[in-house]
């Protein structure tokens, strides 16, 4: 099965070339990338399980692509320095939202603690993610689903909400898909400006941290909170 990852590449990078004369933000890459592959594997009957592991590679590159995305913010250290408090401010506002609204939807819906858990840390990066679902009793597999659910609703979404609310300004568009979308939104953010792309992947950092921190004090305490009531 030597083509799938061949196949699964060219397909993305098809399907990317496309998007950039499309310009349409249905059209997600990623996305429509797996719209084309399902028929495929469905039609060749390959398994899932082994489709996944001969393209495991591409999984292995996250981590390094979320590292990469470190360049962009050498260019911007000096606005960086310049804003840091409100930087601060509003990547902890954001990391903690995320986790309280997550949480609250889950037992609201009449959800149990695992899947709350599992839901907590939606709003970061993959490999972040599943660490803290897994240290709180949650599903790793679940909370991979949901960032990925999560981060592909942003990437979509995400500038078009900021347009309606009539946001312009780079830094606070990229901070905010960043807080919530985190390496999907990202990407997104770098295709339509560099500036934006720059402070999404600050943002994607810092609440990964944040949410890292917080996330097993924070949890104990909201499950006693929804107990108690």
């Amino acid at each position: 099965m030597i083509w799938m990852l061949p196949l699964t590449l060219c397909v993305f990078l098809i399907v990317r070339r496309m998007s950039f004369k499309i310009k349409n933000p249905l059209f997600n890459p990623l996305v429509v990338t797996v719209i084309v592959l399902i028929p495929i594997l469905l039609i060749t009957k390959t398994n899932y399980t082994k489709y996944v592991r001969n393209v495991q590679i591409i999984n292995e590159l996250l981590p390094y692509s979320v590292v990469a995305l470190a360049y962009p913010l050498y260019e911007l250290i000096p606005q960086i320095k310049a804003r840091w408090k409100s930087i601060m401010i509003i990547t902890f506002t954001a990391s903690l939202a995320s986790m309280i609204t997550g949480v609250c939807i889950v037992f609201w819906l009449g959800g149990n603690i695992e899947i709350a858990a599992s839901v907590l840390p939606k709003s970061v990066t993959t490999a972040i993610a599943v660490t803290i679902a897994g240290s709180q009793g949650g599903v790793p597999s679940i909370a991979a689903l949901c960032v990925i659910f999560v981060g592909t609703l942003g990437g979509i979404f995400g500038h078009q909400i900021l347009n309606l609310a009539k946001i312009k300004s780079a830094p606070a568009r990229g901070l905010s898909i960043g807080a919530v979308s985190h390496a999907v939104g990202t990407a997104r953010c770098i295709e339509v400006d560099y500036n934006e792309g720059a402070y999404s992947s600050l943002s994607l950092v810092l609440c990964g941290v944040m949410t890292s921190l917080t996330a097993p004090f924070l949890f104990p305490i909201m499950v006693l909170i929804f107990n108690w009531f």
